[in-house]
């Protein structure tokens, strides 16, 4: 038996599985309702209204319906979709045992402990028949899957087989569908309880001695099972007019709980209180299977209606599990593949997909056929049975006919010894693994050459010629047969599949969700994790690895990218990869062809293998765009790349600033003409030395001080005598001043000091500099004194104006930007000489030309001769050149593409990932973007998780957050700061595995809500209402490292939803007006809401004795007597007893209310956090994503009133603050 999935929970009575979807409903002994993604293993949802055990529950096959019974005994029919209950179905006296859809009409079968079945109409909401004829509990009754029958099993020892073909003529006439029942159906008042023909008894079985707690047809054939306190499971066969006890299966040795008919097989599946779950042989009635827990006693099975899937319920939680490996045993060589189908080994021409059987294989055993191995030398394969026990696996060796008759193969005799796996090491031997763990080399005899000991091996694997892949607890060791030595060795644990490509340079190890990439020395190159069983896998043409999960095909680099290729509805074996086509096997084992369309992952090896021409061709020859290529692009260093997809401006400046290319980014940015784009042209071009750029940014953005020091570093005088006229046009004094500074011209820092009313400095400045008639006009009786020792502020005089951009080191361009150039030759060339010729001309401070201001002092710039050759050019070739393209050359010459002589292209090192790129790659947590600085990332995370829309509540605590990220420190005086980056996993975080340590912890959170519990106390609503939404806001920001403190963090965020609603209630309840009897109702209903807060008991308290003080004044004593008794319960002060006491005397006086108010202190309700009014249970509630608040419907899609930021009633992922809930 395979195990597939795994709950715990509390008892499991009932399982149902969905007809399509991996899912299956468990109903709990508590009560509760849970459905799961038995693929996923996670929970999807929780239905929680039944008061008590379910035991009946049960998916219909068509609609998204499913249906339950409990102990309270109500029929509750459920629609997953809405996630609630659609309605209530009333008659049962008794516990409910069981509840089953019909499969066609509309229907539902029910059986209890009042000792009677039911039939309902769950569309016209009525019980259309009552079966009355047991004198005991029913525990179960079923439908036929294909008759108007009905089989029930009683405590009364006995089973019943009904006919309803009464009934179904009674409800639907020849002429109506089975959605459409006649009027007089419908009606409940037709319905004959006693004595009606509608349902008769056809069979009663009897032949156990105690109770039968179950009872089911067979899917096909006249046979029904049934399982009782006994300890049987008894068999019986029926026809027309009677039934009649085949056998019985005799085996459990406590009450056997249920039974089922296996849907494909001769085999019946029983579970028992003897913790165990036996499978018996529907024809010999023996025991082949069986499966024991240690204290779990079973309750319910379950099977799948078209997978191999069977799921029991016990009293620690559910599993779902297989009978036998549905994996098809194959091997591929060349264009062949050979497989295993029903006791023949087939091949299949990959090529015309033509299949043949090629011989028949020994039977006759109970093992299942688990591998394959075929030699091509020899023409033999090697076929490994595994057993239950492994102990007693075996293999068998046989020599294929090289003519075979694929109508009528034969069956060669083949050599049979036992052996846990075997495999072919060399052209004519075979390692076999036997059952004490020993390698043994065998020839084609099957006789023993050689013997390896090797201590805790469980598992050998082909590794190539003369060598092995041996399986260890540890990892894998790759073994040399032949010199009985280990050459290398990786960690990973519990392989079950090794895949290596056609080269053998590279292998693929499957585990059950890890795969590992590795090279020959098994070297790990990189490895992937899915949440997914990983299935099988196969290497492709071009070195990618194609590997299939349980619902998709995906692909692997050998750098560690992996992505998804398509969706699969049932699971896949890949055989082989060739082009667009996937050749795999199903679990029927027949071959298919499966079309991919293998772009994606070929643009991306090609990136790795750098194979550039490649790359290019596929970005002109194929449709690859879409952000996530871009993003791909941008991470992994190919900005360049990622601009030959992009034609929005914005995009293409962000990419060419990226990748460094200047004159892109300058193209954008007239096209954009933003000031800040502008500004970051500025700085990038300032960094990379070319201040012509940096000249026309400053100028673009009005940065005159700036621009003024620019030319100050470039020695460009003239110009800045002409920002110092600007700056006066502008009466920009400082500006004027600080450029006259640069300029060293001292006469008019003295008049512009003399201007602005400075003169003591100025006299200073006109003294010192020798001025001597300045300094006499500006002297007078207020004068410092000059300092005799001061010392000139003369700057250096540029000995050489640097017209030209600072040199760089000279860099070919790269192999994108030659190829961008060669796609537009013509007009790329003209705007770069354009340019050329307007820097060396000057620009727009050339001589010939003067600025022009306009009349808020910003620069008008003038027509640009360069500008005016460029035009003249652009519209074609001059006479001048000659040149002739119509040269006739043979068609079939083919010259290579040279990308790496000495004429080609260097291609300059890719710049590394920063520390903030690598958390934002490991971690899917919102608190580690933001410690990133990736504010755009974290938005979307928080976004999806927890439906926040509105962020400026959430400004203050990213910048907190993103303050403890870095520390800082000096490493050289007049340097800037150095930055480290703390991480929280530094001892395994190597380069590219960090994760950044959080400030926040789940304790700091806990402490502070005291503070807010303090602010309560204290009646300082406004403020505990802050702190409490600043606690909730900030646990999505935290990272918890197990479930305990998952669980811990969400009961705060309900603790502070729970106080955030009260406080504002109580609030809003202050302010209301008191001038009349309704709004002295309105303000009592409110007190009494609060009361039901999940508040702290002196919270609770204070809550209580308001709403206590304010019913007694209006005279509804009846309630006031209950909300009195909740108070004593809290234990108050004794004088706060001592004054409840009495007033609960005076209400038992008078046990009624004056006044009817919307209060019902017995039904549960939620609160609406907008209106103040009650959702009781069972009505429409749409609820806050991140809070849990509860709203009416009719806010859905409106800001929180408790968060300030999420959306009502969002469809989220959930909270994800631990990297195990990504699992």
């Amino acid at each position: 038996m395979l195990t597939k999935f795994d709950t715990k929970s509390a008892r499991v009575k009932g399982l149902s599985f969905h007809p399509k979807r991996p899912w299956i409903l468990c109903s709990l002994h508590t009560g509760s309702i849970q459905l799961w993604d038995y693929r996923m293993c996670t929970l999807i949802d929780k239905f929680e209204e039944h008061d008590g055990p379910v035991r009946g529950i049960a998916f219909h096959n068509q609609q998204p319906l499913f249906v339950s019974g409990g102990d309270d005994y109500k029929i509750k029919l459920w629609n997953y979709k809405l996630k609630r209950c659609l309605f209530t179905l009333l008659g049962h006296l008794d516990y409910i045992r069981s509840t089953f859809f019909h499969h066609e009409y509309a229907w539902i079968l029910s059986a209890s402990d009042d000792q009677t079945i039911r039939i309902w109409n769950w569309q016209s909401r009525t019980s259309i028949a009552v079966l009355t004829g047991h004198n005991h509990y029913v525990m179960c009754a079923q439908f036929h899957p294909s008759e108007d029958l009905v089989v029930s099993a009683s405590l009364d020892q006995t089973a019943r087989v009904w006919d309803i073909s009464g009934l179904r003529k009674k409800n639907f006439s020849p002429g109506t569908s089975v959605d459409e029942p006649r009027g007089h159906a419908a009606n409940p008042s037709a319905i004959e309880l006693f004595g009606g023909t509608d349902v008769i008894v056809k069979h009663v079985l009897e032949g156990h001695d105690r109770g039968v707690n179950w009872a089911c047809f067979h899917p096909t054939l006249p046979l029904i099972v049934t399982a009782a306190d006994d300890r049987l499971v008894k068999l019986w066969r029926m026809n027309d007019t009677k039934v009649w006890e085949v056998d019985s299966c005799r085996g459990h040795y406590n009450n056997v709980s249920c039974c089922a008919f296996h849907p494909r097989q001769d085999l019946i599946l029983s579970v028992s209180e003897d913790k165990s779950i036996r499978v018996w042989d529907m024809e010999k009635r023996i025991g082949v299977k069986t499966h024991r827990r240690d204290h779990d006693r079973h309750w319910i099975l379950a099977c799948h209606p078209t997978l191999n899937l069977f799921a029991a319920g016990h009293d620690s939680g559910s599993i779902v599990f297989k009978l036998e490996r549905e994996r098809p045993a194959y091997a591929t060589h060349g264009n062949f593949l050979w497989y295993v189908k029903d006791k023949y080994l087939r091949r299949i021409d990959l090529t015309n997909s033509k299949d043949n059987a090629v011989i028949g294989l020994r039977g006759g055993s109970k093992t299942q056929i688990y591998s394959l191995s075929y030699n091509p030398a020899e023409n033999a394969v090697l076929v490994t049975s595994r057993a239950t026990n492994v102990e007693n696996s075996h293999y068998d060796l046989y020599c294929i006919p090289k003519n075979f008759d694929s109508s009528s193969p034969d069956s060669p005799e083949g050599k049979r010894s036992s052996g846990i796996t075997a495999i072919w090491v060399a052209r004519n031997r075979f390692a076999v693994l036997d059952r004490t763990h020993t390698i043994v080399i065998k020839n084609m005899k099957n006789e023993v050459t050689k013997k390896i000991q090797i201590p805790a091996v469980d598992q050998i694997f082909y590794a190539g010629t003369g060598y092995l892949l041996l399986r260890t607890p540890e990892g894998l060791t790759f073994y040399d047969v032949q010199q009985k030595r280990s050459m290398a060795n990786v960690v990973i644990s519990k392989v079950k599949y090794v895949i290596w490509s056609p080269d053998m340079s590279h292998v693929a190890l499957l585990a059950k969700h890890n795969i590992v990439i590795c090279n020959r020395k098994l070297e790990s190159l990189a490895t992937v994790h899915e949440n997914v069983r990983v299935k099988s896998g196969s290497w492709e043409e071009s070195g990618v690895f194609i590997y299939t999960t349980s619902n998709h095909i995906k692909y692997a680099l050998t750098n560690g990218d992996h992505g998804i290729i398509r969706t699969l509805d049932l699971p896949i074996y890949v055989t082989r990869v060739r082009g667009t086509s996937v050749y795999c096997l199903d679990r029927e084992v027949r071959a298919r062809v499966l079309g991919i369309d293998p772009t994606e992952f070929k643009f991306k090896m090609a990136l790795v293998n750098r194979k550039y021409d490649v790359v290019l061709n596929m970005v002109r020859n194929t449709k690859l765009v879409g952000q996530s290529i871009i993003a791909y692009l941008q991470q992994k260093g190919y900005p360049e790349v990622a601009l030959h997809f992009v034609k929005d401006d914005k995009t293409r400046f962000s990419l060419a600033l990226e990748c460094g290319d200047i004159e892109v980014a300058l193209r954008a940015a007239e096209a954009l003409d933003d000031k800040k784009c502008w500004e970051a042209l500025g700085e990038m071009a300032l960094a990379c030395g070319n201040h012509q750029i940096v000249e026309k940014a400053y100028q673009r953005t009005k940065n005159f001080d700036k621009l003024s020091f620019l030319y100050l570093l470039t020695g460009n005088l003239e110009k800045l005598r002409k920002m110092m006229k600007i700056a006066e046009l502008r009466n920009d004094v400082s500006g004027r001043f600080q450029a006259a500074l640069y300029l060293g011209d001292v006469n008019e820092r003295v008049k512009i000091l003399r201007e602005c009313g400075q003169k003591s400095l100025a006299y200073l400045t006109a003294a010192t500099h020798n001025l001597e008639e300045e300094a006499n006009e500006l002297r007078d009786e207020d004068s410092p004194q000059v300092d005799p020792s001061a010392v000139l502020l003369q700057p250096l005089t540029p000995v050489n104006k640097n017209s030209e951009n600072w040199p760089l080191l000279t860099v070919s361009k790269g192999f994108f930007h030659g190829a961008a150039l060669a796609k537009g030759a013509g007009p790329g060339i003209d705007e770069d000489v354009g340019g050329n010729l307007e820097m060396e001309s000057g620009g727009a401070w050339g001589d010939d030309e003067d600025i022009v201001i306009d009349e808020d002092g910003a620069i008008v710039e003038a027509a640009d001769e360069a500008d005016e050759f460029v035009d003249a050019d652009a519209g074609g070739e001059g006479g001048g050149w000659d040149v002739d393209d119509d040269l006739e050359l043979p068609p079939d010459l083919d010259v290579p593409t040279d990308v790496g002589g000495t004429d080609g292209y260097f291609v300059p090192p890719n710049k590394g990932t920063s520390v903030s790129q690598v958390w934002c790659n490991n971690s899917q947590l919102a608190v580690d973007h933001i410690l990133a600085g990736s504010y755009e990332t974290a938005f979307r995370l928080l976004h999806d998780q927890v439906g926040v829309v509105d962020f400026k509540v959430y400004k203050n605590l990213f910048m907190k957050t993103y303050a403890r990220s870095r520390v800082s420190y000096n490493a050289i005086p007049s340097l800037p700061a150095m930055y480290g980056y703390p991480h929280r996993n530094w001892r395994d975080a190597g380069a590219k595995g960090g994760l950044p340590q959080v400030g926040l912890k789940l304790k700091t959170v806990a402490d502070r809500l005291q503070d807010a519990y303090r602010l309560t106390t204290l009646g300082k609503f406004d403020d505990a209402i802050k702190k409490f939404r600043e606690l909730l806001l900030s646990i999505p920001l935290l990272v918890v490292e197990n479930r305990q403190e998952i669980n811990e963090a969400q009961q705060i965020i309900v603790t502070c939803r729970e106080y955030i609603v009260g406080l504002m209630m109580e609030k809003e309840r202050k302010s209301l007006p008191k001038a009349n009897i309704e709004q002295q109702k309105r303000i009592c209903e409110m007190a009494a809401y609060l009361t039901h807060c999940q508040w702290q008991s002196v919270h609770l308290a204070l809550a209580l004795r308001t709403a206590q003080n304010l019913f007694f004044k209006i005279k509804n004593f009846k309630t006031t007597a209950v909300l009195a008794r909740r108070l004593l319960e809290l234990g108050p002060k004794p004088e706060i007893a001592e004054q409840t006491r009495k007033i609960i005397k005076v209400c038992e006086k008078n046990a009624t209310d004056a006044h009817q108010l919307v209060y019902d202190p017995h039904n549960p309700f939620d609160v609406c956090a907008s209106t103040y009014t009650p959702i009781y249970r069972g009505r429409p509630v749409e609820k806050c994503p991140l809070s849990g608040a509860c709203y009416q419907p009719s806010y859905k899609g409106q800001v929180c009133a408790v968060t300030k930021c999420t959306e009502i009633g969002k469809d989220c992922v959930g909270l994800r603050i631990s990297p195990i809930q990504f699992r």
